[in-house]
């Protein structure tokens, strides 16, 4: 492995010398392939769009994540910027050098890579979904129930191929910036990235054919997410009995990030489960509400209208949300009110919103008439 990580440290070398032009476009990818882009921004457009893509990249994002941080405590991933501190690799040779950037530090071991699997998983799903919109095929009645995007024009057969390989041409695209980008900042080695697009290629295309989240129950989300934290947290306690502790990366973090205020705690481990846990809560609960259920009946449920308000107004307050500052002086108070910041984000974008654009849109019809 240290002759893998080595390889590794002179890719982030060698980017960093010959490419620190592109520093800026670096550091947006890396932001931008945030899972955090997804349930703020790709997921009140889709949601509204079509249904069924906004429920799948939600289900796709938690559970990737999920196995992603399983992966990672079984792995015990390096990262670069501690790796190249620590290893005895290099001997009486002086090793690279390599700079940070304030997203570098992040606490989490680093194998597979969160961003290139977040990212390749959600791509994915967009990509088959804009393909299985536009190109001439039978009509699902499972994605039948919200036809917005139902009134774009078929695109010619000959046409088909060059419109599919654009789309894969673009999402390969992403994933190389991406890969390249969490490269270049040293917060992956490349063989990292590399393993992180295929299992989120691989969790996007399980979701294929798991159409139970569709038509899922409250008790349904509350028993995945019971789960979900349950088995993470077991597995976390029961290594530590064992003497194993799964956050020996938040030591390394502290000591080799070269500024302490580098180091976020909405990096670590649990933070990222929680949040995740809250959005797909508030999926749930949203989904299942009567305020939901309400706002689809009635002609203004499929119009326009209704869903451009829909998504400006669901972008605007979930930026207000995503914008508010958690206290972080305590970690056990920082995650409980995290999970709760997501649930009532996406309650509001899936169930409060709609329901309130409906009543105003119903009002506005009355009077008209």
């Amino acid at each position: 492995m240290d002759l893998m990580h080595s390889a590794g440290v002179q890719a982030t070398s060698y980017l960093q010398e010959n490419f620190m032009d592109f520093q800026n476009w670096f550091l947006f990818i890396s932001t931008a392939a945030d899972l955090k882009t997804t349930f703020f921004v790709f997921f009140p457009i889709w949601f509204q769009l079509k249904e069924a893509v906004g429920i799948r990249l939600i289900w796709v994002a938690v559970i990737g994540d999920w196995f992603n941080l399983v992966f990672k405590w079984i792995l015990f991933g390096e990262r670069p910027y501690w790796w190249v501190h620590e290893t005895d690799f290099y001997g009486n040779v002086t090793p690279p050098v390599i700079r940070q950037f304030p997203i570098t530090c992040e606490t989490g071991p680093g194998s597979p890579s969160g961003h290139a699997m977040g990212s390749s998983g959600v791509y994915y799903v967009m990509v088959t979904a804009l393909l299985s919109q536009l190109l001439p095929q039978k009509r699902n009645t499972l994605t039948a129930r919200f036809p917005l995007l139902y009134s774009i024009r078929r695109i010619q057969p000959q046409r088909a191929r060059c419109l599919h390989g654009l789309l894969w041409t673009g999402f390969w695209a992403v994933q190389v910036c991406v890969c390249l980008s969490r490269v270049f900042l040293a917060a992956h080695f490349p063989h990292q990235v590399i393993s992180g697009v295929i299992s989120g290629m691989v969790v996007a295309l399980a979701f294929e054919h798991v159409h139970s989240i569709y038509t899922a129950s409250l008790m349904r989300y509350v028993g995945t997410i019971g789960f979900l934290f349950g088995f993470a947290l077991g597995f976390y306690l029961l290594l530590k009995v064992l003497g194993v502790d799964l956050l020996w990366t938040l030591e390394k973090a502290h000591k080799w990030c070269e500024r302490p205020e580098w180091v976020h705690i909405d990096t670590t481990p649990f933070a990222s489960l929680l949040r995740n846990l809250g959005i797909l809560f508030g999926l749930g609960l949203g989904l299942n509400s009567p305020m939901y259920a309400e706002s689809c009946k009635g002609k203004q449920s499929q119009g326009l209208t209704f869903h451009l308000s829909c998504i400006v107004s669901s972008l605007l307050v979930l930026h207000l949300f995503d914008s508010f500052e958690l206290p972080t002086d305590q970690e056990i108070l920082f995650y409980i009110l995290s999970f709760c910041k997501c649930t009532c984000a996406h309650i509001c974008a899936v169930a409060l919103i709609p329901y309130g654009i409906s009543c105003l849109l119903q009002q506005t019809d009355k009077k008209d008439l």
